[in-house]
């Protein structure tokens, strides 16, 4: 059946089943059997205590190759996204902001952003250098962002809140349908905090059809991204989805409660 014209398909676009992983080569599972679902335009927070598997969850989603799947599946947009290499997954729309996000010295961001634009087009299609260069001047001004930003080397020499904001600008140039933000907010303090929020509204207001799953510790970040669900995972699994609320559950009492369950 078709949708009505402005109205986006209510299915989920990811949904995860009883997703098992580890690091490659070890003999434990960190994600012990992990369920969720999330649907176009929708914002997941997934919060827990160090440990409980919110980055290994963001890795294999991402395709890292130093973890392991050993049951369950992930689809993505109808597609088996465990099949996919990490290329593809990219390709096919999923956006990995990395906690740590390397240095690339020697490449501006601006060649690293067209290179990878020119890797979504097809066999043989050339990027239009002048087409890509109105599209870069046009997101970085969306986002408040000084032209001379581009010119620098990827995350070299960059402070926390750089890289934040050069993931937010990958993030606005390349346009994807899932964006996996695997503790955007560690190490930045309020002021890049509210630069990385307002880089992420901005674009969920452009982009209503793009997902977001925000993976992180505290409360801080949903204060300025608002969640349409957060989950509370512990010991590989979540084991409690709710809306807002849950977030200021935490930060009043903490994890020790799911703890507790989880041990028993």
């Amino acid at each position: 059946m078709n949708q009505p014209e402005g109205q986006m398909d209510d299915s989920p676009i990811l949904s995860i089943s009883g997703l098992t992983a580890r690091v490659a080569g070890e003999p434990i599972d960190i994600l012990k059997g992990v369920d969720l679902a999330v649907r176009p335009g929708e914002t997941h927070a997934i919060m827990g205590p160090n440990g409980s598997g919110k980055s290994t969850l963001a890795k294999v989603l991402a395709g890292h190759p130093g973890y392991e799947v050993t049951g369950g599946s992930v689809a993505f947009r109808g597609q088996d996204l465990l099949e996919m290499e990490p290329d593809e997954r990219a390709q096919t729309g999923v956006f990995m902001a990395f906690q740590y996000p390397v240095e690339i010295p020697g490449v501006s961001i601006a060649n690293f952003l067209r290179t990878a634009l020119q890797a979504r087009l097809a066999d043989g299609e050339e990027l239009d250098l002048f087409d890509f260069q109105e599209l870069l001047v046009e997101r970085m001004e969306l986002l408040d962002m000084d032209p001379a930003f581009a010119e620098r080397h990827v995350n070299e020499g960059f402070s926390g809140g750089e890289k934040k904001r050069n993931e937010i600008l990958q993030m606005a140039v390349l346009k994807p349908t899932l964006a996996v933000m695997d503790e955007t907010d560690s190490g930045l303090d309020i002021d890049a905090l509210k630069i990385v929020a307002h880089g992420v509204n901005t674009l969920k207001k452009e982009m209503p059809g793009m997902s977001v799953l925000l993976i992180t510790h505290y409360q801080r970040i949903l204060d300025h991204i608002a969640p349409d669900a957060v989950h509370v995972m512990v010991g590989g699994a979540i084991v409690q989805s709710g809306g807002p609320e849950v977030a200021l559950e935490l930060e009043a009492q903490g994890y020790e409660e799911y703890r507790a369950v989880t041990a028993g």
